[in-house]
């Protein structure tokens, strides 16, 4: 038994010592500073003042830690699916694009390893705040809003952990300190097995429905809120989902949505992505269909624009290496067949560079929706949500409503109406592959929709330029493999079917 103790003890102190959390620090508070962990006490927060500071590490979490929640999900969403070649030739990155993923993947890794961290963020806020509550030091308005945010934080987090591995741990407490004593107890808590996807997506519902209760209002002059009207719109995504789907909730919570007081389509698309070059900023924050966006400004810029491109604001910065998320021709293809040259002009553009991995260097598109410092980094916005009721609306045989749903985003970028007759599930498939292109959307809509094997498998012959298909897509391809690190941490999980 101490044999037991003294390995578990082991594997738990080289895990902690192992997280990534001294990588981009979130600000000098954090769970490790605002109280103590015992074997008695689970919430870490010392007093109101430290759950104000966890708040805003979560909102600073959304804002500084793009490598999983927006250059990875690019990586995932567009790269792995016909939207884009992978860009680099890096052995982490060039499985996305040729479908030779596995356990050993280290962008697999980072994530799973950031997801849980941030998970972890959240619990501390979450827990915290029912024993601050318990001692009198936070009002009602305070311990609900607040605990609101950290459950709409936590779904956002699960509900991406979800759709790329199924299912996962579904940790919702602050772990005690392991010690020698009660480590059988606590062990548990640190190595849990995965839930069941159903369980998974149960949790994801549980937080969001608290959230759409308790949330802060939609705030019409400040986008970047963990609002009501977010977890309306994740509510509709997540039942869009196939292991919950139904389309009559993605309708109606869709319709909460689009109903948001102050909220609409920017007139101009280009508004979304413009920079200024007189100004050095962008174009416009606080965008009038932004349900939840990530802002940088001027002195505290996002530095991942320079992984998919040039960096206005700054020309030659980085641009002496292939960047992630080529795009592909296909895509290429379907906007120049469409005559969408708005959307396609802020989405791709061509620059003369040093490498000539899939395409002339003297002529190389890049992504271009993150071009400078200071773009809008849109987590959620309502063309989305317009699209993903359309979606609903064709699934549920009612074309007319699917089209009208279309139409209004089309007519922005002067494209002609589509009629609600033939297969609308494509036609709205296709709306959103150029509407949300390079916004981590693509690989999901054809998992949710089933249709990863006929766009997946077709589209290595028809476009010339993607690296060698290695494994076919077929039914174990709509989700990733678990990072093997993960499976040697903890014998609680298993790996995904077909890994």
């Amino acid at each position: 038994m101490k044999a037991l103790k003294y390995i578990y003890i082991t594997m738990t102190a080289a895990l902690l010592a192992g997280c990534s959390l001294e990588q981009d620090p979130i600000s000098d508070p954090s769970e490790l500073t605002q109280g103590a962990a015992t074997e008695e006490v689970t919430a870490v927060l010392r007093d109101k003042q430290a759950a104000i500071d966890q708040r805003t590490n979560l909102y600073e979490a959304l804002r500084n830690r793009q490598e999983h929640w927006s250059l990875d999900m690019l990586l995932i969403a567009d790269a792995h699916s016909d939207n884009a070649y992978a860009g680099t030739t890096g052995a982490e990155v060039v499985p996305y694009e040729t479908n030779s993923i596995d356990g050993s993947n280290s962008v697999l890794e980072r994530d799973w390893d950031r997801y849980l961290e941030d998970i972890a963020k959240a619990n501390v806020l979450i827990n915290g705040l029912d024993e601050l509550r318990k001692q009198n030091k936070v009002n009602e308005t305070e311990y609900r809003e607040w605990q609101a945010e950290g459950t709409l934080f936590r779904a956002m987090i699960m509900f991406d952990m979800a759709r790329i591995w199924g299912s996962f741990p579904v940790i919702t407490d602050v772990a005690k300190t392991i010690t020698s004593e009660n480590i059988e107890e606590v062990y548990p808590t640190y190595f849990p097995p995965k839930k069941t996807t159903q369980e998974c997506y149960e949790q994801i519902i549980s937080d969001l429905e608290y959230a759409e209760k308790y949330a802060p209002d939609f705030n019409n002059t400040d986008r970047t809120v963990l609002t009501k009207t977010v977890a309306q719109a994740m509510l509709a995504k997540v039942y869009a989902e196939k292991p919950v789907q139904d389309y009559k909730k993605v309708i109606e919570y869709a319709n909460k949505v689009i109903n948001t007081s102050g909220l609409e389509l920017e007139p101009d698309y280009a508004t979304l992505w413009g920079y200024n070059e007189e100004t050095k900023d962008c174009v416009k924050r606080n965008t009038s269909e932004g349900i939840l966006e990530v802002h940088y400004t001027t002195g505290a810029g996002n530095w991942e624009t320079w992984m998919y491109g040039r960096q206005l604001d700054d020309w030659d910065f980085y641009f002496t290496w292939a960047k992630w998320i080529t795009p592909s021709r296909d895509l290429i293809n379907d906007f120049q067949k469409e005559g969408d040259d708005v959307r396609f002009n802020e989405s791709v553009v061509y620059y003369e560079c040093t490498w000539s991995n899939y395409y002339p260097a003297s002529h190389y598109p890049f992504m271009y929706k993150c071009r400078s410092s200071y773009n809008n980094r849109y987590k959620l916005r309502l063309a989305d949500i317009m699209l993903l009721q359309a979606e609903a609306y064709a699934h549920e045989g009612n074309s007319s409503e699917a089209a009208a749903l279309v139409n209004k985003i089309r007519e922005r970028v002067g494209l002609k109406a589509v009629s609600a007759s033939g297969d609308m599930v494509e036609t709205v498939l296709h709306e959103r592959r150029l509407e949300l292109a390079f916004e981590g959307q693509r690989w999901f809509d054809l998992c949710r929709n089933g249709k990863v094997e006929k766009y997946m498998n077709a589209v290595y012959a028809k476009d010339e330029g993607r690296l060698p298909q290695k494994r076919q897509f077929d039914e174990n391809s709509y989700l990733l493999p678990v990072p093997q690190k993960a499976l040697d941490e903890n014998v609680n999980l298993e790996q995904n079917p077909g890994y």
